[in-house]
C-alpha cells in the first residue's frame, strides 16, 4: 500500500497533466493512464467527478487554509495530513487536501490592533479648583 502522501502526489501530477495544454495531454496519455492505475478506484472516481465539473480535484493547504475555497481546515485534519497517515477531504469544498513538504500546519499569529489611549473625562460643572458640590 502506498503512503497517503505518495498517493496525493500521484493525483497532483494527474491534475497538472489534465489542466495543462491539450497538446501536452495527448503526448502524455500513457503516463496519465499509469498514474490513474496506481490510485484506488473509489478515490479516483471522486477525483474524476470533481475534474469533470471543471474543478480541481486536489487543493493545497497553506497556513492551515484550503487554497481553493479559502476556508480554514480543522485541526484534526491538519494533524492527519502532517503525519501522512490518511488522505483528507476539505469540509467545505470536498476536494482532497495536500500538505506540501515543509509546510507548517499552524496559522500565522493574528496581530490585534493597538487600542487607542483612554482619555480622562471631565465631569460637567466641576472645575479642578473647586471640590464637587455635596447634595
Amino acid at each position: 500500500m502506498k503512503t497517503a502522501t505518495a498517493l496525493l502526489e500521484n493525483m497532483l501530477k494527474q491534475q497538472e497533466l489534465l489542466l495543462g495544454p491539450k497538446k501536452v495531454l495527448a503526448e502524455n496519455e500513457a503516463q496519465l493512464q499509469e498514474l490513474r492505475a496506481a490510485v484506488p478506484p473509489q478515490i479516483q472516481s471522486h477525483f474524476d467527478r470533481l475534474m469533470d465539473r471543471g474543478k480541481r480535484g486536489i487543493a493545497v493547504v497553506r497556513h492551515g487554509v484550503c487554497c481553493e475555497c479559502h476556508m480554514r481546515a480543522a485541526i484534526g485534519v491538519l494533524a492527519t495530513l502532517s503525519r501522512g497517515e490518511d488522505i483528507q477531504l476539505c469540509g467545505s469544498c470536498g476536494r482532497y487536501l495536500y500538505l506540501p513538504e515543509g509546510e507548517s500546519t499552524a496559522a500565522p499569529p493574528l496581530v490585534a490592533p493597538a487600542k487607542p489611549a483612554v482619555k480622562k473625562r471631565k465631569r460637567k460643572g466641576v472645575t479642578e479648583d473647586q471640590p464637587p458640590a455635596a447634595n
